[in-house]
């Protein structure tokens, strides 16, 4: 925010103050040292004017009130009360920029009023008439422009407000539609899939059991798959309903071992021979950190599989080092080199592998290694 904006805004008072003291000492040395030199108790009211401005610039009802005490001083002892005349308006005007209701700047201008009336028209050769007069100048130019400058606050608030207001709503028709997609088209067809291996595993009997396996591989997968995707459609119709991603498809940590089987079956189904080092001790960790090293081994195998064929052999090292988990996979290539060319760039997969590492304070280092392929990060404690 420039210097422009800080001075409208109503809880940036310092600049204004400072703009005020700056004004008042200009006002001192050089139109008053032209002049007549500024006498030494209209230093010391100066002084204590700008203190209180300074000390008191968040406190605008006692500050109101120190700079109309010292403006009576003034009247009564000097014979030029200019700068304390200024910042008692100056201080109305922040009492009129900040208060929550008219009855403080009502108060606060009576206050003022009656302090000139007391100690500065006696004596003055000003009538009445002509005192309230000036009165309602003196008072009513500070108090129009802290009441101008509350309202453009407040309205620049308001449109705030309202465009954030607006990008939600934006997003939520967004993530509605995305939803729909999600619900009418890719979850139908999976289903689809899922009914038709189902009805296929009873239509044929006398299988090989190979087979059978690999039907019943996909209809579970499928299904997975579909609940996943259920639970997706949840979340993006009402992200501010659920707990999030996390909580939505987290295991229990004691599952994890469990989970990450599973994972490293699915790979062998596949055709790729997988060793896995699992430390036992992951089924401790938090139901987060849990996940992503499920969901980390999921897509680092699929690529195995993917990219280095039925033929590779794959090692999947999952460790718990003091408070922080290392894991990695590494293949052996497979298929003759030249066929990983494509990951190099980086896929939707290893991009969201790396999102998923850097959200828990990780990187994930992935690339050739000998003819093969290998993926590893740290997950910090």
């Amino acid at each position: 925010m420039g210097w422009a904006g800080r001075l409208f805004n109503a809880r940036e008072t310092l600049p204004r103050m400072l703009l005020l003291i700056l004004s008042g000492m200009a006002y001192l040395l050089v139109i008053c040292g032209t002049q007549t030199p500024p006498t030494g108790p209209q230093w010391v009211l100066a002084g204590l004017a700008f203190a209180s401005g300074i000390l008191l610039h968040r406190r605008q009802p006692i500050n109101l009130l120190v700079q109309t005490v010292l403006f009576g001083v003034a009247l009564a002892i000097l014979e030029d009360s200019t700068i304390n005349q200024v910042g008692t308006a100056w201080a109305l005007g922040e009492l009129a920029f900040w208060a929550p209701r008219a009855v403080h700047v009502v108060a606060g201008a009576v206050m003022v009023g009656v302090t000139y009336l007391v100690f500065g028209l006696p004596g003055s050769g000003v009538t009445l008439f002509e005192a309230l007069v000036g009165l309602a100048t003196s008072l009513g130019t500070p108090i129009l422009l802290g009441v101008v400058g509350r309202t453009t606050h407040e309205l620049g608030q308001q449109a705030a407000r309202r465009a954030e207001s607006e990008q939600r709503a934006a997003r939520a028709d967004e993530r509605a539609a995305i939803a729909r997609e999600l619900h009418d088209v890719v979850a139908h067809h999976i289903a689809s899939v899922v009914l038709r291996v189902g009805v296929a595993r009873h239509v044929l009997p006398g299988l090989d059991p190979r087979v059978t396996d690999v039907f019943d591989d996909v209809h579970r997968t499928g299904t997975e798959a579909l609940t996943d995707l259920r639970q997706l459609v949840v979340v993006l119709r009402d992200p501010e309903g659920v707990r999030g991603d996390a909580a939505l498809t987290a295991i229990e940590p004691s599952a994890l071992p469990a989970a990450l089987d599973g994972a490293v079956e699915k790979a062998r189904l596949a055709g790729v021979i997988v060793e896995a080092e699992v430390d036992p001790a992951i089924g401790a960790l938090d139901a987060v950190r849990g996940l992503a090293v499920l969901r980390l081994t999921q897509e680092a195998l699929t690529n195995v599989a993917k990219h280095a064929g039925s033929s590779a052999t794959a090692v999947l090292r999952v460790g718990v080092s003091g408070s922080d988990v290392e894991w990695s996979v590494t293949d052996d290539g497979g298929l003759p080199a030249g066929h990983r060319n494509d990951l190099v760039g980086g896929g939707h997969g290893l991009t969201g592998m790396r999102e998923r590492v850097e959200v828990l304070g990780g990187t994930l280092t992935a690339g050739p290694e000998g003819k093969g392929w290998r993926a590893s990060t740290v997950l910090p404690g």
